[in-house]
């Protein structure tokens, strides 16, 4: 699976845009065919935006969102689509291993609320990083904390 955000560059707008292309082969797929294709747009959510609740809390009160949450709306035939995720953490690459980056996700009429750890290199991240990055989530605590359990990786082909 890849994942490829570019920058909008739209001049006259002041919303910070990326194009989100998500490609991928299903485990039963062969090398040659193609690969699926999910597009969207990712808008950052300003603090100016509707309220959200706090990543992982569980108090009813709202505030402005991080400046780390986006929302995502799908292109084409998923236009109607909606999630909204948030960076909760980065490193850069290192003699530890790859560049690499955690989001949390909201519950959609899709899938359930979750992480995903994303790497900048196609063997992934190390064993003993992904331990350190699931500790420093589950200090995180609430939702978050509770999701660092179940990371997993997926097969890569």
């Amino acid at each position: 699976m890849t994942i490829t955000y570019t920058l909008r560059d739209r001049p006259g707008f002041s919303e910070t845009q990326f194009d989100d292309v998500v490609e991928y082969r299903g485990k039963s797929k062969p090398a040659s065919s193609k690969k699926t294709r999910i597009s969207g747009v990712d808008t950052l959510q300003s603090p100016t935006k509707a309220a959200l609740k706090p990543t992982g809390s569980t108090s009813s009160a709202t505030v402005a969102p991080p400046p780390t949450r986006f929302r995502w709306r799908g292109s084409g035939l998923l236009f109607f689509t909606t999630s909204r995720w948030q960076l909760l953490g980065y490193g850069p690459a290192s003699t530890a291993g790859p560049a690499w980056a955690v989001t949390y996700f909201e519950k959609t009429l899709f899938t359930p609320e979750g992480l995903d750890l994303y790497a900048r290199h196609r063997d992934g991240v190390g064993e003993d990083q992904v331990k350190e990055i699931k500790r420093a989530l589950a200090e995180v605590g609430g939702n978050v904390g509770k999701l660092a359990d179940k990371l997993f990786e997926v097969e890569r082909s």
